[in-house]
């Protein structure tokens, strides 16, 4: 109610509402405006949060990974490779360790680049709306004022 209050009275003040009726019109649409672009910003950002945690899943992804082929190369004596993945086990037990930290480095740093992409796009979607929002938001005080004045 705060905000309803706060903008019929500075509607009032500044002369953009002459009677009652067509200042809660322009109030309540203002209102609804003003809503959508604070829970448009609020998404943008959330899906800015959520942009970072996938870039720190790829950073994590891309450690694991590298740290998985240093601790194959340097602790098994001869390990067999598919392209850049040990397959081969051995009774070593760093053989399973590197294996372990390859594989589960490339499962992070896929997660976190498809993640990254995805709430990319999400907030720019979100970041579109707003400015078409606000954009609104200014044709309508913009008509109101003419429409009063």
């Amino acid at each position: 109610m705060n905000l309803i209050a706060g903008l019929h009275f500075s509607l009032t003040v500044f002369g953009k509402c002459n009677n009652t009726y067509s200042c809660a019109a322009t109030t309540s649409k203002i209102v609804i405006l003003v809503l959508f672009s604070e829970y448009l910003h609020e998404k943008a950002e959330e899906s800015r949060h959520n942009e970072t945690i996938g870039y720190l899943l790829t950073v994590t992804g891309s450690v694991f990974f590298v740290g998985g082929l240093l601790e194959t190369v340097i602790m098994v004596e001869n390990p067999e490779w598919f392209l850049i993945i040990p397959y081969h086990l051995t009774p070593h037990p760093y053989s399973l360790l590197g294996l372990s930290l390859t594989v589960v480095g490339i499962v992070l740093l896929t997660i976190g680049v498809i993640l990254s992409v995805h709430y990319a796009k999400e907030r720019a979607w979100y970041m579109k709306q707003l400015q078409k929002a606000h954009a609104m938001e200014e044709l309508k005080l913009k008509s109101a004022e003419k429409s009063e004045g």
